[in-house]
């Protein structure tokens, strides 16, 4: 696919915007090419739609994220994952940067059915596994490897107000814990049906992937969940993605496990819209956020969080886009 297909005319300029230092963590030398697209001035977010709520407008603006231009590879993650530290833990990052991409966590509250606890809703910390350092690791990677100009720290969003449509993309884990109330359901089914995309991560097994579903069905419940297959635009936004492998936790270090519970298996499926575009993307019996947190610990293996990297980019490009 052609990186230019993604642009669009109209009133956006083009980044003049030159990539900083080579650093290499992919490895098999990919050298993906794109552009990146500057949003009006007026916006502070980066965005694909307007997503119109009813009696109030929540832009989120319109689909001119393009593709971008990754740095050209030079070696491989594992030389990088040798050099130790990954710039993770700068908390004088500012927070208040304006960007074209903010990296979203959705912070949810959590069932304590799955915990033993009857039923009852509770805030515990399953959103937050792996928090910030995947995010900050990923955003770091982002950063070297493509022209996106994304704020280099995270963002954490809940579905307790509408605030949540000013990001467009968002990621969640441990997801066989969430649990929604009536109005959180409704606000997530708009939120994906006006343009927003969810990538969810880090559940395993039979048992998690129905709990996964409770809450699905209530968001979004006459939805269907398919299968991706490798040929799906999604794994040829940036990166041509056609051989996948199980991308396990930081337990394979010491195990040398790749599944985790009965979740012997990857699965990669996704929901789509009326348009068959994909609004929720589906990483089950994975843990990619393992991935991106243990990037930089030589003992975590090259080829996994390489993927790892790979399918991040694709989604974050692919949601963006469409």
């Amino acid at each position: 696919m052609s990186a230019s297909s993604h642009a669009e005319s109209g009133p956006y300029k083009l980044s003049d915007k030159r990539p900083g230092p080579v650093v290499s963590i992919l490895s098999q030398g990919l050298q993906p090419t794109g552009i990146l697209v500057r949003l009006t001035p007026k916006r502070h977010r980066c965005s694909h739609a307007f997503l119109q709520t009813q009696g109030s407008s929540m832009k989120v603006s319109h689909l001119a994220f393009a593709a971008v231009s990754a740095v050209a590879c030079c070696g491989g993650l594992l030389a990088f994952q040798q050099r130790g530290d990954f710039g993770f833990g700068n908390d004088d990052s500012p927070t208040n940067v304006k960007a074209e991409f903010y990296w979203s966590r959705l912070a949810y509250t959590s069932s304590m059915q799955n915990f033993g606890g009857f039923g009852r809703r509770g805030w515990f910390n399953s959103w937050s596994r792996d928090y910030p350092k995947a995010d900050r690791q990923f955003l770091i990677a982002m950063h070297r490897l493509t022209r996106i100009d994304g704020r280099p720290t995270e963002q954490v969003v809940t579905l307790d107000s509408d605030e949540i449509f000013n990001y467009p993309w968002i990621y969640a884990v441990q997801v066989q814990n969430w649990s929604f109330t009536d109005a959180e359901a409704k606000r997530l089914r708009e939120y994906l049906m006006k343009g927003g995309f969810l990538m969810v991560d880090d559940f395993h097994g039979t048992e998690d992937w129905e709990n996964f579903m409770n809450g699905m069905r209530q968001a979004l419940p006459n939805r269907p969940i398919e299968n991706l297959q490798s040929g799906d635009e999604i794994f040829h936004t940036l990166y041509d993605i056609d051989d996948k492998m199980q991308i396990p936790g930081e337990q394979y270090v010491w195990t040398g496990r790749t599944y985790e519970k009965d979740g012997y298996q990857p699965k990669w499926r996704a929901i789509r819209d009326d348009k068959g575009h994909i609004i929720v993307a589906i990483c089950h019996n994975m843990h990619l956020g393992d991935a991106w947190e243990w990037a930089d610990d030589p003992n975590y293996p090259e080829p996994f969080a390489s993927m790892a990297f790979r399918v991040g980019l694709d989604y974050i490009i692919y949601g963006m886009t469409h």
